[in-house]
């Protein structure tokens, strides 16, 4: 992945100093903790990243990287704009109005956002907070709101239009997926070191505190929209499509300082995530990344990102955001030509570099994306996972196949025999596909699960891409030591409580059980009291779904209550009988069907196994 370190400028130090520019405070503690005392970020784990050398087990260009992402602290960026870096994946931003400050990405947790906002205080003063600011739909840029307004603050939440729906259909219907692929993808397993994680190239981790939403009050609905909050004049470009669903871009008009949320950072990112995704639209990224130097290039004088550090000078910053838009739009062409040529992803991985004008400067470097994924994603994007080979159209799922590939290559033992000498010789590709193969066939052959995380581990450390990284060592992790289960925060109560009621049924629906369902009809009616709301919920031939606004006479059971009571039964905090004792669900009809309706809904499995069957 990095045969071209040799064009890479190691003695250019322009990076650090641009991480370093305006430097406040660094962090009030490295640790910040829940109110159960549990550690949920842990910055002084990387302190090694700025008192050693890069070791062996580490690509140079990705030790550089982590370097960078490990310069913590409160920064000014501009007068009256300022970054909590260091203290979560993401960066918060603050900018300073009339008599208070507007919040800009509040982090994943509650605890971490708290700190980031304490810091700022502690430097800045106690000013309110005046409003909040999303700029896209990933949970690193909404989750810590709580720590930032409580339920009684009445100001704006401003996010670009769609929010909402994405957030859902990302952190809620595929959530538990999603968040035991992304343990691998973040290195949540691994220890933080020189044979262990180096961060994620977009920034150190992800911390572990508690997940909240605030629902938007001010939806961004076009380009150019301008809107005033606390005297701060921001000036928007919707971006859907690019690096979220829905995601945005916004000039900060008085202070010349053009946010570019997720869509132009220090680092390639991603088409799709390792950790599962819809895929993006590279053509649409380049494309507004060029709309935004067309629409902003005159007005500013920095650029900065939700994540790393910002660059300064007109010059400076157009040229950044003028090569982040080719690098995607070079991905996305290139892999058209070569599709159009009848390559499949596999061959066109294997064919397209970047150009050497790209592939030398640093923010293009594949730490968090790489070019061999985002390629394997257009063509997804374009043509989906068949490549037209008929062969490839049936094939046996991972654990038949690899019991035929084991038996036709002449055994476990013929296999890890030729593997080792492929180890030796450096091939650590194909030890990893045939020994893989092994595991797959007879997971108890301890021999083939040792042989692929010695390779996986190498994998691991000479990859440029901290989140190939991440992957190759916690398999390795997870073939030595076995499943590690991952919190699913997916069922979070403060997230599950700014959803709709449609979100949550829908959420709903994705839970149920096909075959379990396949002879059920019924039909319940849902009569919410506070806010008010009738549903008319019908389960037939498997599927799970429901209207609005219907008064449900038909109903074989008909269910009253508030809101809450509904959270509160979703994430178990009140068992179904206790809220019946309680008077707080009321439930008329047939009381069998909210059993049978319940009986049929799948539980997801966090810890589902990857490596292994």
């Amino acid at each position: 992945m990095a045969d071209d370190l040799a064009l890479l400028p190691f003695d250019d130090r322009s990076d650090f100093d641009d991480a370093r520019r305006g430097q406040l405070a660094p962090p009030s503690d490295g640790v910040v903790r829940g109110t159960d005392g549990r550690m949920v970020w842990d910055l002084d784990a990387y302190a090694f990243l700025l008192d050693e050398d890069c070791p062996a087990t580490a690509n140079p260009s990705l030790w550089r990287q982590a370097q960078l992402n490990a310069i913590a602290g409160l920064f000014e960026v501009v007068p009256g704009v300022y970054q909590v870096r260091g203290v979560d994946l993401s960066n918060m931003t603050l900018v300073e109005g009339e008599g208070g400050v507007l919040v800009i990405d509040p982090l994943i947790s509650v605890e971490t956002a708290e700190a980031a906002l304490a810091l700022y205080r502690q430097h800045r003063g106690e000013r309110p907070v005046a409003g909040v600011l999303y700029t896209h739909s990933h949970v690193d840029h909404f989750g810590g709101v709580r720590g930032v307004i409580g339920d009684g603050d009445d100001v704006p939440v401003i996010a670009p239009a769609g929010f909402l729906d994405h957030a859902v259909s990302e952190n809620v219907y595929a959530g538990p997926a999603m968040t035991r692929r992304a343990a691998y993808m973040y290195g949540n397993l691994l220890d933080p070191g020189p044979t262990g994680q180096l961060g994620t190239g977009l920034g150190l981790a992800t911390s572990t505190g508690r997940v909240s939403l605030v629902a938007p009050t001010v939806d961004i609905t076009e380009t150019g929209q301008e809107l005033t909050v606390d005297g701060i004049r921001m000036e928007f470009q919707l971006t859907p499509g690019t690096e979220a669903p829905a995601e945005m871009n916004f000039l900060l008009v008085d202070h010349r300082a053009l946010c570019a949320a997720e869509n132009a950072t220090h680092n390639l990112h991603n088409v799709v995530t390792l950790r599962g995704a819809l895929v993006r639209d590279a053509r649409a990224w380049s494309r507004y990344l060029d709309e935004a130097v067309d629409r902003f290039g005159d007005r500013l004088d920095v650029v900065f990102a939700q994540h790393h550090w910002p660059r300064w000078g007109r010059e400076r910053a157009l040229d950044m955001l003028e090569k982040q838009r080719d690098l995607y739009g070079y991905l996305h062409d290139q892999t058209l030509r070569l599709l159009n040529q009848g390559y499949t992803a596999p061959e066109i991985a294997e064919r397209i570099e970047q150009p050497p004008s790209l592939a030398r400067e640093w923010h293009c470097r594949g730490y968090y994306g790489s070019v061999s994924h985002n390629v394997k994603a257009v063509y997804q994007r374009y043509l989906g996972w068949f490549d037209g080979n008929p062969a490839h159209l049936w094939p046996h799922p991972p654990e038949e196949a690899a019991r035929r590939y084991v038996d036709f290559m002449g055994g476990a033992d013929e296999v890890l025999r030729k593997a080792e000498a492929s180890l030796a010789d450096g091939d650590l590709r194909w030890v990893a596909e045939v020994t893989s193969h092994v595991v797959f066939a007879d997971p108890a052959n301890t021999a083939a699960r040792e042989l692929l995380a010695r390779a996986f581990d190498q994998l691991g450390y000479g990859s440029e891409n901290a989140t190939w990284r991440n992957f190759f060592l916690s398999g390795a992790l997870e073939l030595r030591g076995g499943v590690v289960r991952s919190a699913d925060r997916a069922a979070s109560a403060d997230l599950l409580g700014a959803l709709s009621v449609e979100h949550v049924f829908d959420s709903l629906a994705v839970r149920v059980d096909g075959s379990k369902a396949a002879d059920l009809s019924l039909t319940v009616a849902w009569h919410f009291t506070e806010p008010e709301g009738r549903y008319l919920m019908r389960l037939s031939n498997g599927v799970l779904s429901h209207r609005p606004g219907r008064e449900g006479d038909e109903a074989d059971a008909t269910i009253r209550l508030a809101r809450s009571a509904l959270d509160d039964l979703l994430t178990n905090r009140v068992a179904l009988d206790e809220l019946l004792t309680s008077g707080r669900l009321v439930l008329e009809g047939d009381v069998a069907a909210l059993g049978s309706l319940f009986g049929v809904l799948d539980h997801p499995d966090p810890g589902f196994a990857i490596v292994t069957p």
